[in-house]
């Protein structure tokens, strides 16, 4: 889910939280009123009404300013992830830009060994499904969805829950191509 979403959602629901709070409000004052009518009195039994209203102000403070925190926390840590354009392949060179991971080539600097050692540590304490995801987008970064679910050999949901957990934790990002993604590994990753 993205941001936008997320605000959208919680925002309903801080507003719900609300609504409930002015509704019992209203109720409990109605039924004091109602009640006061028939004994000939107006105290209030029970909580006072503004009870409710402020309380439900309050409830709704505390869970707008605990997303509030938890969002800039978030944002925080995007802020350090690659950006998605600097990892792109240059479409002028194909074959030269994306290579394989285990394969030595002479467009890099350092040796095959050298780069492809980290890898398999990252890759090695994955679960064998996101391995199964990873592993492809390694090997030729840019694959669509629709690609690397008949190489992974896994359902559409399933490619597109484990793709979406790997690139919130850094590991892959993806950019929009029409109705799918392409799929790219992260810089950190190759790093690791």
């Amino acid at each position: 889910m993205d941001r936008t979403t997320l605000d959208a959602v919680v925002a309903v629901f801080v507003a719900g939280i609300v609504v409930l709070g002015v509704g019992a409000a209203w109720q409990t004052s109605r039924q004091s009123q109602v009640h006061g009518e028939m004994m000939g009195h107006t105290a209030v039994h029970g909580p006072h009404p503004l009870v409710y209203l402020f309380g439900s102000i309050l409830v709704a403070g505390v869970v707008a300013g605990a997303y509030w925190v938890v969002r800039e926390q978030v944002d925080a840590e995007t802020e350090h992830r690659p950006s998605p354009r600097a990892a792109e392949p240059d479409p002028e060179s194909d074959s030269g830009s994306r290579t394989d991971v285990g394969s030595e080539s002479p467009f890099r600097a350092e040796s095959a060994t050298e780069s492809s050692r980290p890898n398999p540590r990252v890759l090695d304490v994955l679960p064998e499904d996101e391995r199964r995801i990873l592993e492809p987008v390694v090997d030729s970064p840019g694959l669509t969805q629709i690609e690397l679910r008949d190489r992974a050999d896994f359902s559409k949901s399933k490619v597109s829950q484990t793709v979406t957990d790997l690139e919130k934790r850094g590991l892959l990002y993806r950019e929009p191509q029409g109705r799918t993604y392409r799929v790219y590994p992260s810089d950190d990753l190759e790093e690791r």
